[in-house]
């Protein structure tokens, strides 16, 4: 039997240790002078302590999600400056944030020209995604064609789908003026297929819907994979000038008002 408080102290943190218990292990100390300092029932206790738990396990999934997601950027949905440009659409924008598309199984189409924030809004979601435990990946779509068709005649295309399928959201980035063949063009049909009403997909892209025939073969193969992307999803149009030009614009301006 444990006589002393060392001893029952020793015991608690050994047997947290072997049941992986990090963050219970870490704090219970502290959480049960909390606990005595403000004459907390078990109940609470036990709450508390659980909380912790679930608390700093839901954190470092977040953070090895995020690691797995290969973004290029750290922006988030904050970062956004809505003021820069009138025509972000800050209400769609939150609503998308909160995930609800990723639960019905629907897409995001952002269209608009370069540097106007697509893949801010993109990555923004994602992130979201990830600290909600969803699993993700941020992908350029040409290098996700490429690598498909690479993996396609090295055999291995069947074993690459499938990891692709087990990701709740694949963001793909920058699909404009790739010029497909027939073969990448196929295997980009297979995984709109592949997630069709299974799981979701954002795509940034320069191209409104109405040239996607520029992407592809042609209007048949468009019509195909629109028909699929489009069904459920929601799309974002963006106009205006780019935060980069803008920048560099404002940056010479500013030179210019000190010489």
């Amino acid at each position: 039997m444990l006589e002393t408080a060392i001893e029952k102290a020793a015991y608690i943190e050994e047997k947290m240790k072997q049941f992986k218990l990090v963050d219970m292990r870490e704090q219970f100390r502290d959480i049960i002078a909390g606990a005595q300092q403000e004459s907390l029932g078990y109940m609470d206790f036990l709450v508390r302590l659980l909380s912790a738990e679930e608390e700093g396990k839901s954190a470092r999934r977040a953070e090895m999600l995020m690691g797995k997601a290969n973004f290029d950027t750290p922006s988030a949905l904050k970062d956004i400056d809505y003021g820069f440009n009138p025509s972000l659409d800050r209400g769609k924008i939150d609503e998308l944030g909160k995930l609800h598309f990723l639960d019905a199984h629907e897409n995001i189409i952002i269209i608009g020209p370069p540097g106007v924030g697509k893949s801010m809004i993109a990555t923004g979601i994602g992130r979201n995604a990830c600290k909600a435990g969803r699993k993700v990946l941020f992908v350029n779509a040409k290098e996700l064609v490429d690598r498909l068709h690479a993996e396609m005649h090295a055999g291995k295309l069947p074993e690459t789908l499938g990891q692709l399928g087990r990701v709740e959201l694949l963001i793909i980035d920058e699909l404009s003026y790739l010029n497909m063949d027939r073969e990448r063009e196929s295997l980009f049909f297979q995984i709109i297929r592949q997630r069709y009403e299974k799981s979701s997909l954002i795509i940034t892209t320069n191209l409104p819907v109405g040239r996607w025939d520029e992407l592809f073969t042609g209007q048949l193969a468009a019509t195909a994979i629109l028909d699929r992307l489009l069904h459920h999803c929601h799309v974002l149009s963006i106009t205006g000038e780019s935060y980069r030009v803008k920048g560099s614009k404002l940056s010479v301006n500013k030179r210019k008002g000190t010489e």
